[in-house]
């Protein structure tokens, strides 16, 4: 690898934001159940998300994927108001970037209209900072990092930081190529 990890984790603003939404499923009654983020400075923020009372939609699939229980967000997560103001708060009108941008859009416009608030920042897809040769090398980039970091998966701050180190480095490959 062209960026020592190590490096990658202490290097500050060399990324943008990157938010990552686990949910109940893949539907439209789909609702927000895990956000988490990789911000410009390195640190990592994540929450889990108690269901509203009309979101009632569960895909055992998904939670196959997430590993998160129904139950768990019942008991631990953290009301959905609270979630979208700390949201607001860490990432301010700045723009925040996901790889599933068309469920991770639809599901926090879900989060924030079930409690009646607005974002403050705006999302926009990974794929968009991407160069074709950074994207051609994107995915087995992503799976080195994982393999060298062993960041826990399918959980929504891990999965951001994973996608941002991915990031730096792709982008640090193509300027060793320059």
């Amino acid at each position: 690898m062209a960026l020592p990890l190590a490096a990658a984790f202490a290097a500050p603003n060399l990324a943008p934001a990157v938010i990552d939404v686990e949910a109940s499923g893949f539907g439209r009654d789909s609702y927000p159940i895990e956000v988490g983020l990789a911000l410009p400075d390195g640190r990592c923020w994540c929450s889990l998300i108690k269901p509203l009372p009309h979101w009632q939609h569960w895909d055992a699939s998904a939670e196959c994927m997430h590993h998160i229980e129904r139950a768990t967000l019942l008991d631990h997560g953290r009301d959905a108001v609270l979630v979208a103001r700390e949201l607001n708060r860490l990432l301010g009108r700045q723009t925040v970037y996901s790889d599933g941008w068309a469920h991770d859009y639809t599901w926090l416009a879900r989060l924030y209209d079930g409690v009646g608030e607005s974002p403050s920042f705006r999302i926009d897809t990974l794929r968009g900072l991407l160069s074709d040769d950074e994207a051609a090398v994107w995915h087995a980039t992503k799976q080195e990092i994982a393999n060298e970091v062993r960041l826990e998966r399918h959980r929504a701050s891990s999965d951001a930081k994973l996608l941002q180190l991915t990031l730096l480095q792709v982008r640090t490959l193509r300027r060793s190529r320059s």
